[in-house]
């Protein structure tokens, strides 16, 4: 039987002495009062032996919770000894029953059940032998209450034990739920902040790269072709006034209570960003299947951004070349292929004397293609970049109409 390890405060000490206290009395003064009634043995026989026993069952009372089975076994060898010397019956049992709720309330379930159980069995059987020759054969009935009443305490203090168990329990799976929304939660805004920094990237990285070309344009033609400049100039209004209205688009989510924002670009503004890029000196071909049935909002959403980032990458480490766009949606899935022909030479407006890469040299490796991949992982699709024979590059995406998960 395990031992208790819980701290015991004053409160509970003072119970528990109290509650010794008065079975000891009860136990004592009710057995007198049957000594005077004429019992065959007085509690002063042996050295007030009858005494000692019905005292040392309940002042075992006051240690019931530090100990509950060695209270129950001093219990029941006292209850044993009692009867056995033939002490006069009375309320010697309080104590008893006592230190047998203690035992199945405050133990450890099923050894304490064995254990309440054993001395149960030996306690009736006791009980009944020494019962065997009572006079009058009336009194006997007091032996069976005994044996209800033992029974009734280890059954009542498996009860409160159940019910303590399944209350801890209970409280365990709120706290495991009150932490798993925390973790949901967290996750969400983990989930949210990172399509909120894709969709920044994007939106950025796109009207940069067009600036940075048409800056570059304006810079070379600004004293040879004014109206040149004047035109890429207006560019630069234009895509900055566009990657403004997105980006407040984008962080509205942060502050719009109501949850209301402009909704996502999609396949449908596919012509305005490739006249971005001819303004930005790409040769754009589109190559698009009309769909069978709209998009998914997710799919169209990504795909736009997948093409707006292929765009953006052949401005940023190609300069002027010919891409071939090409949509084809099918009946499970949309395919994306973006295929530049590679870097050119010549002057500027015949696609030559362009700085590679934009006005300010050629331009770092970024996160375009991870970001691009991380989409279609999202949505459950493939994704291929890889250069051409003919020294270009090619950015294949392939998007599942129906959602299937993120890949691993």
């Amino acid at each position: 039987m395990e031992r208790r390890t819980g701290s015991f405060s004053l409160r509970v000490v003072t119970h528990d002495t109290l509650l010794a206290l008065f079975v000891t009395v009860m136990q004592v003064q009710g057995t007198v009062t049957r000594v005077h009634e004429g019992a065959t043995r007085p509690l002063t026989d042996l050295g007030n032996l009858g005494y000692a026993l019905l005292m040392v069952s309940g002042l075992a009372v006051a240690v019931r919770r530090r100990w509950p089975a060695p209270v129950f076994a001093t219990a029941a060898l006292a209850s044993l000894a009692y009867y056995a010397l033939d002490f006069p019956d009375g309320p010697g049992w309080l104590g008893l029953f006592v230190s047998l709720y203690t035992l199945t309330a405050y133990g450890d379930g099923r050894r304490s059940l064995v254990t309440a159980g054993a001395g149960i069995a030996v306690l009736t059987a006791v009980w009944l032998y020494t019962a065997a020759d009572i006079e009058p054969r009336a009194a006997i009935g007091w032996v069976f209450f005994r044996i209800g009443a033992s029974i009734m305490s280890a059954a009542l203090g498996e009860s409160v034990r159940s019910r303590r168990v399944i209350a801890a329990e209970a409280q365990a799976r709120a706290e495991l739920a009150e932490r798993t929304r925390e973790e949901v939660a967290r996750a969400r805004v983990d989930a949210e902040r990172l399509r909120i920094a894709r969709e920044v990237h994007d939106t950025v990285a796109h009207a940069i790269a067009v600036i940075n070309v048409q800056s570059g344009v304006t810079a070379h033609v600004l004293d040879k072709r004014p109206e040149r400049a004047r035109d890429a100039l207006r560019a630069i209004e234009q895509t900055s006034s566009r990657a403004l209205q997105e980006m407040r688009a984008i962080l509205g989510v942060l502050r719009d209570e109501d949850g209301g924002r402009t909704p996502n670009p999609g396949l449908e503004q596919v012509g305005e960003l490739a006249a971005k890029a001819r303004e930005a000196g790409l040769d754009v071909t589109v190559e698009m299947a009309p769909p069978a049935a709209p998009l998914p909002g997710t799919v169209d959403s990504a795909a736009y951004r997948i093409l707006q980032e292929s765009i953006t990458n052949v401005i940023r480490h190609v300069g002027p070349t010919r891409v071939t766009v090409a949509l084809n949606p099918g009946a499970d899935l949309l395919e994306i292929r973006v295929t530049d022909e590679g870097r050119r030479t010549g002057s500027w407006d015949d696609a030559a004397d362009r700085p590679s890469g934009g006005a300010n040299g050629p331009a770092q490796p970024g996160r375009g293609i991870l970001g691009m991949r991380e989409r279609c992982r999202l949505l459950g699709g493939e994704f291929e970049a890889e250069p051409t024979p003919g020294g270009g590059f090619r950015v294949t995406a392939r998007l599942p109409l129906a959602p299937t998960g993120p890949r691993r």
